[in-house]
């Protein structure tokens, strides 16, 4: 879907430096150096308007957190949203999250968030899915040896794809329901503005998996 551009989206992250990066390449080994203090580093690909990764960080301010995104007016926003109570374990990274291995180190991250991911139904897409076979390889590269992956989706036919990819590449299932909000998780359970929106229409799908070790 495409986002309508925001006139005062460029500048405004010119003016805020200290929390969002443009040159991620050039901070490939020194991503804690942008942090208050050096702690587990999580990462969630695609932040929407962040409202997820920002209530995620408050309630865990022992870990640090990097949300990637790669539409400018959409990664604007959620930096507005942001700097109207800004965290020192948070940073934005106005990037494409497809090639994570060229921005971090071996085993450098400990859960990589996927939420609501576009699902590209076409099978003539499905490598541009982010849990196609290819984003497994990189998210195996970068995640620590005991790390995972949390993604969630309103879409069946994207899970269904997710489960099958996870399993055969091959990964192990921490956690898998096929409704979250009637579960008991959803207690704790942090909603993205997507799913605030779209979850009275259908089940929100969820699954948390790591990688077997090789």
């Amino acid at each position: 879907m495409r986002v309508r551009k925001k006139p005062w989206a460029d500048k405004y992250i010119k003016n805020h430096g200290d929390y969002i990066v443009t040159d991620p390449k050039n901070w490939l080994g020194k991503w804690q150096d942008r942090f208050a203090k050096v702690q587990p580093l999580n990462v969630e690909v695609g932040i929407g308007k962040g409202r997820f990764i920002i209530e995620t960080a408050r309630a865990n301010p022992d870990i640090n957190y990097i949300g990637i995104e790669l539409q400018t007016s959409v990664i604007a926003t959620a930096l507005r949203s942001f700097m109207a109570d800004p965290l020192p374990n948070v940073q934005f990274v106005l990037t494409d999250g497809a090639n994570l291995d060229e921005l971090f180190y071996e085993n450098e991250i400990k859960k990589i968030f996927l939420n609501f991911s576009d699902p590209w139904p076409k099978k003539r897409h499905a490598k541009r899915r982010l849990t196609s076979p290819l984003f497994l390889k990189t998210y195996n590269h970068v995640l620590d040896q005991d790390g995972d992956i949390e993604f969630k989706t309103d879409n069946r036919g994207l899970f269904e794809y997710t489960l099958v990819t996870m399993n055969n590449f091959p990964m192990k299932f921490d956690y898998v329901s096929l409704d979250l909000h009637h579960s008991p998780e959803n207690e704790s359970n942090i909603e993205t503005e997507y799913e605030q929106k779209f979850s009275p229409k259908g089940p929100i799908y969820k699954l948390i998996a790591h990688f077997t070790a090789s």
